[in-house]
């Protein structure tokens, strides 16, 4: 009876209606309960031994070394722990945010695109606006100056390129003169006058021709580029062959100079080591024997890398060679990639004309129509004081995402992809065209970071220049006149009025970093990077309407 009832119970349960047994979807509890092998069958369990694999894993033998037993003993616990978590474990440890300024986090790539993709965005809609306006997705009016006078200034620029090469004959005629045509006689005076009157000459040459002030401004930037690449290889050569001379003359000891050999500054010499290198030759000279002063000058008429040595270089084709590197100091000899890279020259090439579009579409909807239409407004009926300074701060205002937009490109088409461009064809390796001017947090920090070869060169032959002469405050000075005379021409070519306003404004840029640079403003980064970008913004719109409206 008993046995009965069992087997009448058993067969119910096994007609009960059960559900599905489900997967686990989370393979790591899968692989632990496989890897238990607890599987029963009937309600007997049936578990391997310890001695036999899962086959997930080779069973240990008794006789294992201590460290294979802790390893197979941390991944048996782990198995465990994973066995009876119900949701994936998240480590939780000390961290900042990418934008924290502790973090080391530097890859904001994404913003770079984003910067494009707002560009696109901007083109789109000012195409739109046009296509309803006026039917056609482009203005013209800049478009017309950018074509206008095309070849008179290719070849004006040609022209202007190749007169730089009178600097080879020169300093040839300088080296191998005796008298009174070497370059610490009459040859510096000579390169000098050539210069003053080649520069005098290029730059009235636009207004001779009355040119459009695209091509005037092009013309002009590309007339003193060349003008500091003329000048630092002329003067750096006059160097080179003043020390050969010396070296020569110590042929015969006894009426030779000993005096210590002169080091002509490095485009990558820092201020303080250039004043150290100074003191150290004031100390040296007379001190000297005469082996170690010939070695001195015959390094100095060797290149850095070993493989020129002057007067080697003095050929056309190290000429023409410099002229086309994308650094305005000369050197013996420059460090080179191994080969073009072509598809990466496609690509800054493309990118040029790329900005140049950009450029000429924010010039065209957002710059122009606001200058004509405040010049419309100030020239209209008579205004009073208070008007007027009304009409130009809504100008300014109006201005000052424009501007900030052209300031950003112009400094990516150049400094981006038009040098990197020339060092992709020249093989140049140094890429080193800028460095982070973003987070400058004064001007002098920003004037050394955001244009590096200008940079090099004021500090090599403007700086180092009179640094002999003068005090390094001084000299400061002088470098900084002379950048802001360059400045100001600029922007006399453009809008063909010397007003000052550009070289006020730079000149204004010392007292600021003094007081930046003081004990209660020189502690705070962030307040002082606020500052720094507040002016860069407001700084270009505020020349731009004074130049234009006033």
């Amino acid at each position: 009876m008993s046995s009965s009832a069992l087997h009448n119970a058993q067969d119910d349960m096994d007609n009960i209606v059960r559900p599905r047994a489900v997967k686990p979807e989370n393979p790591m509890v899968l692989r632990a309960m496989s890897e238990e092998g607890a599987a029963k069958v009937n309600g007997i369990s049936k578990t391997p031994p310890p001695d036999l694999s899962s086959g997930r894993s080779t069973p240990l033998s008794p006789d294992a070394p201590p460290s294979v037993q802790s390893l197979s003993s941390a991944r048996k616990h782990v198995r465990a722990q994973v066995k009876h978590r119900m949701f994936p474990s998240i480590e939780y440890t000390a961290r900042v945010s990418h934008f924290d300024p502790k973090s080391d986090y530097t890859n904001f790539r994404g913003f770079f695109v984003l910067f494009w993709i707002g560009l696109a965005i901007m083109v789109i809609t000012s195409m739109l606006r046009n296509i309803k306006d006026t039917g056609y997705p482009l203005r013209v009016q800049v478009w017309a100056l950018l074509t206008e006078d095309t070849w008179q200034l290719g070849l004006s620029d040609l022209v202007m390129v190749v007169s730089t090469g009178l600097s080879i004959p020169l300093q040839k005629l300088f080296r191998r003169s005796n008298g009174y045509l070497r370059w610490k006689k009459a040859g510096m005076p000579i390169q000098s006058l050539f210069q003053i009157g080649w520069l005098v000459l290029w730059v009235n040459w636009p207004f001779m021709l009355n040119w459009a002030w695209t091509a005037q401004v092009f013309f002009t930037l590309h007339t003193i580029v060349f003008l500091m690449k003329m000048h630092s290889y002329a003067f750096y050569n006059g160097h080179l062959s003043t020390t050969q001379h010396r070296l020569s003359a110590l042929d015969n000891p006894e009426t030779a100079s000993t005096a210590a050999a002169v080091r002509y500054p490095s485009s990558t010499t820092h201020l303080n080591e250039m004043d150290q290198k100074r003191e150290g030759q004031k100390d040296k000279n007379d001190k000297e024997t005469l082996t170690q002063l010939r070695d001195d000058l015959a390094l100095e008429l060797t290149s850095p890398l070993g493989r020129v040595t002057y007067p080697e270089n003095l050929t056309l084709y190290n000429y023409v060679d410099y002229i086309l590197c994308p650094t305005l100091c000369y050197e013996l000899e420059y460090p080179r990639t191994e080969k073009t890279q072509w598809m990466e020259l496609f690509w800054k090439t493309l990118a040029v004309f790329g900005c140049i579009f950009l450029l000429t579409i924010t010039s065209e909807e957002f710059i122009i129509p606001v200058l004509r239409e405040s010049a419309i407004r100030l020239e209209g009926s008579p205004h009073s004081m208070v008007d007027k300074g009304l009409i130009l701060a809504e100008s300014i205002s109006m201005l000052l995402f424009p501007f900030m937009v052209t300031f950003l490109l112009v400094f990516l088409v150049i400094f981006e992809y038009v040098l990197g461009a020339f060092a992709e064809i020249t093989c140049f390796a140094d890429r080193h065209f800028y460095l982070d001017w973003w987070n400058s947090c004064d001007w002098l920090e920003f004037s050394r970071k955001w244009n590096m070869p200008v940079h090099h060169f004021l500090r090599r032959h403007i700086y180092g220049a009179t640094r002999r002469h003068v005090s390094r405050n001084m000299a400061t000075l002088i470098t900084f006149m002379i950048s802001a005379l360059g400045h100001e021409l600029v922007l006399g070519c453009i809008t063909k009025k010397l007003r000052g306003y550009g070289f006020l404004a730079q000149m204004l840029e010392l007292p600021f970093v003094a007081i930046q640079r003081t004990k209660f403003v020189g502690g705070r980064p962030l307040f002082n990077n606020v500052c720094f970008w507040i002016s860069m913004i407001l700084g270009p719109s505020i020349i731009c309407a004074l130049y234009v409206l006033v």
